[in-house]
């Protein structure tokens, strides 16, 4: 009887976790890469001539390249990367030159063309699209898809974008870029959290911005609004050197603005994003100030760092590590301008703004936020409250486009 017993309670857990591994994969995201040999996208791809816009990010989740799966079933003839490269390993604000991967040619969107030129367009019939977003405005990434969406509809070429989650989920927060501070961190007039994936944002500036290329979005399967990227059972690639874990991208939102100011984010640590400091702070009078504002979703560690590279390289700096308690509860845009603010409230003769440099004119943190209010001084209450208005009118605005909304213009309704 024991015997039957055991037998009956190991048959039991065998069938339990067989249940449960088969729970957790009807949960994962199924990513439009995953989709290409559907009927619906052979009948998008075969017989073209492919161009592809990626970089390390865009696998699938089994951790394959689009490249290989779209060189193993279709004419893959040219690929095109941004910032970073193909393989994510040049550091930001440097060019690279185009060169071949495997026989393709490779051509760099971050050099001297930000835009891919008609020369490359004639290596090809239709654009595919997958890489990686963070979630946040100022990630140049949407940036160049734009571009290449602009001269695909001059050349006639036909876009498709595979579809990839965002993985700060849906939330809109923050300042919606203001029309003066437009560049290429901020072309359209998007919250700074802007809660779309990228197949939504395209097909919300091919309408809008009356860009009116050939577009088609092959979407996910099982992705909705409210999943966090720890929520799609997918693994996570770095889409740039800074950005090595989905975690990290909750960080840069929440440091990225200040980021351009003279405070150091920990560029330079194993842990860029995380800490907000500088060599002229007192770590404890930092935590200090910060406890007292009693911030939901968020708790801060007084820290001392020295960065191997990048500002204050060598040099000790004292601030606050971040730590993001309840990332459904945290408004990162605010939790940026909250910490800015602080220092600059206890060291308002050493925080500094620079200027944008390169000829341009303007500082680099009204370029990266949208609007001027950071480093003008508005008070926090006051941006917030305009800044939730600017949301609420902007997710009426992109309704239409939003998976979660119906078909939307360009998409696939294929499920």
């Amino acid at each position: 009887m024991k015997k039957l017993l055991c037998i009956l309670c190991s048959l039991l857990i065998v069938l339990f976790a067989a249940t449960s591994f088969a729970a957790a994969g009807e949960k994962r995201v199924v990513l439009g890469i995953e989709r290409i040999d559907e009927p619906f996208a052979k009948q998008l791809l075969a017989g073209k001539r492919l161009g592809l816009f990626t970089n390390q990010s865009g696998v699938d989740s089994k951790l394959r390249s689009s490249t290989e799966l779209l060189q193993k079933s279709y004419d893959l003839t040219a690929l095109f990367v941004p910032e970073h490269g193909l393989f994510g390993a040049v550091a930001a604000g440097e060019t690279f030159e185009s060169h071949t991967y495997k026989g393709i040619p490779v051509h760099s969107l971050y050099g001297e063309n930000r835009r891919p030129t008609a020369k490359m367009l004639d290596e090809i019939d239709t654009m595919v699209v997958d890489i990686q977003d963070v979630g946040i405005r100022h990630y140049t990434y949407f940036s160049s898809l734009a571009y290449i969406m602009e001269e695909c509809a001059k050349a006639k070429k036909q876009v498709v974008v595979l579809d990839r989650p965002n993985p700060l989920g849906g939330a809109m927060q923050g300042p919606v870029l203001k029309p003066e501070f437009k560049s290429f961190i901020g072309l359209y007039e998007l919250p700074l959290r802007h809660g779309l994936t990228i197949g939504e944002f395209a097909r919300f500036i091919n309408s809008t911005q009356h860009i009116e290329c050939d577009l088609k979005v092959i979407p996910m399967k099982g992705w909705h609004r409210r999943q966090l990227w720890q929520d799609t059972g997918l693994p996570w690639v770095q889409t740039s050197p800074l950005i090595p874990t989905a975690a990290t991208s909750f960080l840069y939102g929440a440091t990225g603005v200040s980021g351009d100011s003279n405070l150091s984010v920990g560029v330079g640590t194993a842990k860029p994003f995380y800490f907000l400091g500088a060599p002229f702070a007192d770590a404890d009078a930092v935590k200090a100030a910060l406890d007292e504002k009693q911030l939901a979703g968020v708790a801060f560690r007084a820290a001392r760092f020295t960065p191997r590279y990048g500002a204050y390289s060598g040099e000790l700096v004292q601030g606050v590590e971040i730590y993001l308690t309840d990332l459904r509860k945290v408004n990162l845009p605010e939790l940026d301008y909250i910490l800015f603010t602080t220092f600059k409230e206890l060291y308002p003769e050493q925080v500094k703004t620079p200027e944008r440099g390169y000829g341009s004119k303007g500082y680099k943190l009204d370029i990266a936020l949208g609007e001027s209010s950071l480093r003008e001084g508005e008070a926090p209450k006051t941006a917030f409250a305009r800044w939730h208005q600017e949301c609420a009118a902007f997710e009426q605005q992109v309704k239409p486009y939003l998976d979660n909304n119906g078909a939307g213009k360009n998409k696939i309704n294929i499920v």
